[in-house]
């Protein structure tokens, strides 16, 4: 059963979201991942934030530009996390978004990450789900390691070479 849903408000955000679901997919959690607009479909929107603790989903991930309203709404009506993504924008690169999602109102709190940061959103939801999950926890160490490793090898890869060959 899926424990996280990742929503965007169009297939352009795609690039970005799909970073979110390889890392998921690397750590073994099962998600379900949807495209779905707040403001063009509405009462889509409702049903799938509604129906989202019903499926067992313990995290939405949302990402959204320009007014980036997906990841609020979302919190506002799911009782889980939500982890925000504002993605970037060719108008105010990606600011817009990024505002729009860290400035909730009090009780309505999103959990946000870095414009375009979808990896950081997919690690994020796989921590929450850690805390009840050993198993998780270990793959989780297990990544963390593995990331510690290669930069240990880029670090040889310079002494050995020299930094001007580099």
């Amino acid at each position: 059963m899926a424990k996280v849903g990742i929503v965007m408000g169009s297939d352009s955000d795609m690039p970005v979201m799909a970073k979110a679901a390889d890392i998921l997919d690397r750590l073994g959690v099962e998600y379900e991942m949807s495209i779905i607009s707040a403001h063009r479909e509405p009462d889509t929107f409702f049903e799938y934030a509604k129906s989202a603790e019903a499926k067992g989903w313990k995290v939405i991930i949302a990402g959204a530009g320009m007014a980036a309203h997906l990841p609020g709404m979302c919190a506002a009506i799911f009782p889980m996390p939500v982890i925000g993504i504002p993605m970037h924008t060719s108008s105010l690169g990606g600011r817009d978004s990024l505002y729009s999602i860290v400035q909730m109102p009090s009780g309505i709190p999103v959990a946000t990450v870095a414009i375009n940061g979808g990896a950081n959103a997919g690690l994020l939801a796989a921590k929450i789900l850690a805390t009840s999950d050993d198993a998780l926890l270990e793959r989780l160490k297990a990544y963390s390691k593995e990331l510690k490793e290669q930069v240990e090898a880029k670090d040889a890869r310079l002494k050995e070479v020299g930094y001007k060959a580099y």
